[in-house]
């Protein structure tokens, strides 16, 4: 059975065909309006979110299905203490495919290991977002009509930003596109996605703190917000979260097709008047996320025209040694379900990795 937990869990082919389908879908919606007749789809949102979650029902509903779930953990039996892999065992009794979102990073991975049904992982903290990360490539597609030879700035928390981290894993697979990371000094990129990620795919790269700076080259510019939900220290993000925002005078710096994305919601990063520049492509970035995620239903049923995905390897939960090292992110799935066993496997530098967030091992 395949899961999508991370944009790695898909080969550039399949990353390549599911994106044929969305495109397909979106020329000729009759065409899969009643694939998924009979077929239901369960929404476990343990946080806040509108357009993933709404995405999601919306995709279910255009293919036929029918929609379950729940919204937030306290509408749900986590609010008495009900483990992750508990959930989502009996929900895949109720369910045929699940698109699960939670606060702690690795939550969809412990999913997936219990789950009798395919596991989308739809957000887990800071970590991944990888149908974020499908939507952002239709639409670079969209707008460029290629997925390599690109310069892509990412700008804002690039540290928490799990749809930066998603998209950086997908993009560093398509040849020679080039990455410019803006953010704060606090807000850096992860070293790990630097050193496993970026540097063994040989992609010229640099980080800089100023959004004008790097305005002039790029064929897209990845906005994010500084997000609040991310920071323990209230005091650190009052300080940071004005860091960047895109105005005329800066999208006057950038090139005539240049597309300017973000995975939304915004607050104060992008100025309302340049939402009028043809050059913004976030809320067809917002649409597109509907096609992707009918897309990738139908593939993980096994319903797609161009049949199911192969069945992934053995998962690296199953394959690393456990340790008795507890793991000290305090946003990884094991801090907060205490019964889970720590489980590490070695990055491409050797360096034991938490395989449910990706923390290096104490």
């Amino acid at each position: 059975m395949k899961h999508l937990l991370s944009p790695l869990d898909l080969s550039v082919p399949e990353i390549d065909q599911l994106i044929a389908v969305a495109e397909d879908i979106e020329k000729n919606p009759k065409k899969y309006s009643h694939i998924c007749d009979g077929k239901k789809l369960a929404t476990c949102f343990y946080e806040p979110s509108t357009r993933t979650r709404l995405s999601f029902e919306a995709a279910m509903l255009n293919l036929g299905g029918s929609v379950l779930g729940f919204s937030s953990a306290d509408s749900s039996s986590a609010a008495k203490g009900e483990s992750v892999s508990d959930t989502a065992r009996v929900i895949g009794c109720y369910a045929d495919i699940i698109a699960m979102r939670h606060p702690k990073e690795g939550a969809p991975m412990v999913a997936s290991l219990s789950s009798p049904v395919p596991i989308i992982n739809a957000g887990d903290g800071g970590h991944q977002h990888p149908t974020q990360t499908l939507t952002d490539l239709l639409t670079i597609l969209t707008r460029r009509g290629r997925l390599s030879h690109l310069k892509i700035g990412f700008c804002g928390d690039l540290k928490y930003g799990r749809t930066v981290h998603s998209l950086v894993n997908a993009l560093a697979r398509y040849e020679g596109n080039e990455f410019v990371f803006i953010s704060p000094e606090e807000l850096r990129v992860p070293g790990h996605l630097i050193e496993n990620v970026v540097k063994p795919a040989h992609i010229p790269y640099a980080e800089v703190t100023g959004l004008e700076e790097a305005m002039a080259d790029l064929d897209i510019l990845y906005m994010t917000r500084i997000q609040k939900e991310r920071f323990t220290d209230a005091g650190e993000y009052e300080r940071l979260k004005g860091s960047y925002v895109l105005d005329m005078p800066k999208m006057a710096l950038g090139k005539a097709d240049m597309a300017v994305l973000h995975p939304l919601p915004r607050v104060n990063e992008i100025a309302l008047a340049v939402d009028d520049d043809p050059r913004a492509a976030y809320f067809e970035q917002a649409q597109n996320g509907v096609y992707v995620r009918m897309a990738l239903i139908l593939t993980l049923l096994g319903l797609a025209p161009s049949g199911p995905l192969a069945e992934q390897a053995l998962s690296a939960q199953r394959a690393a040694e456990a340790t008795g090292a507890p793991c000290r992110n305090p946003r990884c799935i094991t801090v907060a379900e205490e019964e889970l066993v720590p489980l590490y496997v070695p990055d491409a530098h050797g360096v034991p990795r938490c395989v449910y967030c990706e923390h290096k091992m104490p």
